[in-house]
């Protein structure tokens, strides 16, 4: 199997959304119908590690899009850098963008994949950090099936949207399908604390859901830099193989 590539402007209220769509091709078989996963980014956008990322989820079966976060306020393919600018921008924009739009997005997304004449009509989301807690807000969309939320920032101190105030974690039991939930053990942006209270709003809305810890940093599963661990990260995403398997 090989995954080919490529990008669309999908139509949003707040304008065209550059999304990256990866779908597995099996050379000499005719193309199959594959359920899709919308892939939420760090506040970075597709970085080269978000990149492969979306190769290997898609390299699973599925049709994988990658959606640009902050399209209405950075050129379409921005990058931000992993260093103290990119960080300092990515993390202003957060602050930006209203929950409104993240929300109109979530839904062109979804759409998108959902109503593909290649698809199944199945829908999950997978994100990581600032993507984690978008992957999350999606699982309140009815047709997502499976969200894997990996170390998902700002679910427990509701600081993400314009004016902060998100109410994400306060809605939990609008999630209609699974989720899962991976951390690690040593990450500051979701201290214990943090992570109890995700767990236990979790728990009183009768969520269904998994949750997993790893002895590691935040970003341990972003290929790139000293936080990345590789044997945490192939079994955080094992786990996320496993989720989408029995949902989608």
């Amino acid at each position: 199997m090989t995954v080919t590539d490529e990008v669309v402007d999908l139509p949003t209220p707040t304008g065209p959304m550059r999304t990256y769509v990866y779908v597995p091709h099996e050379p000499g078989r005719p193309p199959a119908r594959r359920p899709g996963v919308v892939l939420y980014s760090e506040i970075f956008q597709q970085t080269p590690p978000v990149r492969r990322l979306a190769l290997q989820v898609a390299s699973l079966g599925y049709r994988v899009a990658v959606p640009e976060v902050y399209h209405a306020h950075e050129p379409p393919g921005c990058v931000l850098g992993y260093d103290d600018t990119g960080k300092d921008r990515g993390n202003a924009l957060k602050q930006v963008v209203t929950m409104a739009d993240l929300d109109g997005d979530i839904r062109a997304a979804v759409a998108f994949l959902k109503e593909h004449q290649a698809g199944t009509g199945a829908v999950g989301a997978f994100g990581i950090c600032l993507g984690g807690h978008l992957a999350f807000r999606a699982a309140f969309h009815p047709d997502v099936r499976a969200a894997a939320c990996f170390y998902p920032t700002d679910l427990h101190t509701g600081a993400l949207g314009a004016g902060g105030g998100a109410d994400t974690l306060a809605r939990a039991k609008e999630v209609r399908g699974e989720l899962l939930l991976v951390f690690g053990r040593q990450d500051p942006h979701v201290p214990a604390a943090g992570r109890r209270a995700i767990y236990d709003a979790l728990d009183a809305a009768g969520t269904w859901f998994t949750w997993h810890e790893f002895n590691a940093a935040h970003a341990f599963a972003r290929d790139e830099g000293d936080r990345y661990d590789p044997a945490a990260a192939r079994a955080a995403l094992g786990l996320a193989a496993d989720l989408f398997r029995r949902c989608l």
